[in-house]
């Protein structure tokens, strides 16, 4: 973090947008909490009708009222979550506006011998493809790490208050979760830094054949080029290929493991539920933790990636 410990000036000029971004986070993560807790009270609702304890009338009364405030809490959250990628996002365009013009102006200072001694496709990728994962660590990477930790506090603050046993188990893949991810992420890190430096071959390799176009043409050149393209091309495609094959683990794999969490949560559940641990009619708290460890397991899943965005950074 040393290295990007430099963007920190860029944070201070648009604090307003920063804070204002962290607030509406805030915000939407507490009403994206809301649809958990509220269809756990329908199911408990339907439960205690199925067993007489309340009127159809009154169950189904109970029924729409949640059903209405599930859609409202849903479209509240979605429309904090809009303005919070607005203001995150935006603000990350801003700063990657303002660093493509410091780059673009330290270059017109630089001496004629920076200019002998470096690619001018090199300087070009630095000004383009490097400003463009800086941006995304700015943007993307701080928005989900802010929204990682706001979220995981919140939600484990709601479990353990329903039932602190229920979410010790309900936590026990996570770990597990975060590890395959960041070291399946160190991986992608790896092979997409190599798959970059290929971008910054091949755009170094054309801008000098433009530059060169005549001399090329002067003395039948074409074909050689051409074959030299083809291979770096070739070598760029087989980079690309391995880093796409390693990113293809990540979606079966969280298909998977949040799969595993669903089934811990429903088994123990059930079993306390039978024993009744969790209390008459609670059955509702099942379906309460399942959406829990989906947001949860995601949540966790976006550290890995971020991982990768810092470090590409």
């Amino acid at each position: 973090m040393k290295e990007l410990g430099y963007l920190n000036k860029y944070f201070i000029k648009y604090k307003y947008r920063f804070l204002f971004g962290i607030l509406i986070t805030i915000i939407a993560q507490i009403f994206s909490l809301f649809m958990p807790k509220l269809v756990s009270k329908s199911i408990n609702i339907i439960e205690a009708f199925q067993k007489n304890k309340i009127a159809a009338t009154s169950a189904k009364t109970d029924l729409i009222n949640n059903i209405l405030l599930i859609i409202a809490a849903t479209i509240i959250a979605g429309v904090l979550t809009f303005l919070m990628r607005q203001t995150l996002i935006v603000m990350s365009r801003h700063v990657e506006f303002d660093l493509k013009n410091e780059v673009f102006q330290h270059y017109e200072v630089l001496d004629q011998n920076f200019y002998k001694q470096n690619r001018t496709g090199d300087l070009m990728s630095r000004i383009s493809e490097d400003v463009g994962k800086v941006r995304m660590y700015v943007g993307p990477a701080v928005m989900y790490t802010i929204n990682t930790f706001i979220r995981f506090a919140i939600v484990i603050i709601y479990m353990f208050n329903v039932s602190p046993k229920l979410t010790l188990y309900t936590l026990l893949p996570l770990p597990i979760l975060a590890f395959i991810i960041f070291k399946l992420s160190k991986e992608i890190n790896k092979r997409s830094t190599i798959f970059q430096q290929y971008l910054s071959k091949i755009s170094t390799f054309t801008q000098e054949i433009f530059s060169g176009i005549r001399v090329i043409k002067a003395y039948a050149l074409e074909d050689k080029q051409q074959n030299n393209l083809t291979d770096l091309a070739q070598e760029s495609k087989e980079k690309s290929m391995s880093l796409a094959k390693v990113q293809s683990l990540f979606g079966p794999l969280m298909i998977a493991l949040i799969g595993i969490s669903n089934l811990v949560v429903i088994y123990f559940g059930g079993m306390m539920y039978i024993n009744q641990e969790l209390g008459m009619e609670k059955i509702g708290i099942i379906a309460e933790f399942i959406l829990y460890v989906n947001m949860l397991t995601w949540t966790v899943a976006s550290i890995g990636w971020v991982s990768s965005l810092v470090q590409e950074a």
